[in-house]
């Protein structure tokens, strides 16, 4: 198997960062969609999961531009988040594929390059994804990401903005564990088996849809008790909880146990799409800036 072009490790945060904004544009809606189902039905039972009627629902209520609300959110995330943890994994896995004199590092070192730069990553995003799921949760009235930095540092405290970390870093552990090792996984044993002949377009895209599933069956749970946490009002009447455990805890004891899963379909409509897109950029990036 042929060796693959590499980035300079500037490049790979570079590039990583804006491989995520350009997929961020595309999948923005789904990702608006996901959010509001996994906030439906909160502590009161099931509620709907259709998310073509969600979608309708609110398309006829809110319009239709309401799938970009929280697109600076979006946005200011894949700066931070993505640029972090793209740039570590492919960094960490260059360092390890020259160490290892071409050959590539195995399955559970990959998961383990995905698991640091995951929580790198989260760590230095969860302002941005505080922000984003405000914005999109229809709760808050901030008219952009700065705005919602600024009103959330203001009235509740700057750390406050990092309210919800301990679950959004635990998501990102599994998830980039799942989506960059199982990406950089699938690649080699797709080709190693010549299931696919050539490192390209169809390479990509199988990789990215394995990855994509895989994501979001493990990682969906701890998705929505992050959603929750951080969509939390303290001066609301709405449920309150301690941590995630809680929120699992009263979202079975309330809704079920498959309600963990709610936003299933629209999380892998984005997810699977946005793993599509990131690495297909990223890829591109790589054919014609490495060496």
């Amino acid at each position: 198997m042929p060796q693959e072009k590499q980035l300079t490790t500037g490049q790979n945060f570079l590039f990583g960062g804006l491989s995520g904004c350009l997929a961020t544009v595309i999948i923005q809606p789904t990702d608006f969609l996901k959010t509001r189902m996994q906030l439906l039905g909160e502590g009161q039972g099931k509620g709907s999961s259709n998310f073509v009627q969600v979608a309708t629902s609110i398309a006829k209520n809110e319009g239709i531009s309401t799938f970009y609300k929280g697109l600076s959110a979006a946005l200011f995330r894949q700066v931070t988040y993505t640029t972090t943890r793209l740039g570590v994994f492919n960094t960490l896995m260059d360092f390890l594929s020259n160490k290892n004199n071409k050959s590539q590092p195995n399955f559970a070192t990959k998961l383990g390059c995905g698991m640091i730069a995951g929580g790198i990553g989260a760590i230095v995003g969860t302002p941005a994804d505080l922000s984003l799921i405000r914005m999109t949760s229809g709760r808050y009235n901030y008219s952009n990401i700065f705005d919602a930095l600024y009103k959330i540092s203001k009235n509740e405290g700057i750390l406050n903005l990092w309210r919800g970390c301990s679950p959004t870093v635990i998501r990102a552990i599994v998830l980039n564990a799942a989506q960059l090792g199982v990406y950089a996984q699938a690649k080699q044993s797709l080709l190693s088996s010549q299931l696919i002949a050539n490192d390209g377009l169809l390479l990509h895209i199988s990789a990215s849809l394995i990855a994509g599933y895989v994501c979001t069956v493990v990682s969906i749970p701890v998705d929505l008790a992050k959603t929750r946490l951080q969509s939390m009002q303290k001066s609301s009447n709405s449920i309150q909880y301690t941590g995630s455990i809680d929120v699992i805890t009263k979202t079975i004891k309330h809704e079920g146990l498959f309600s963990l899963w709610k936003g299933f379909w629209p999380y892998f409509f984005r997810l699977g799409p946005q793993t599509i897109f990131t690495f297909l950029f990223l890829e591109q990036f790589k054919n014609h800036f490495g060496h």
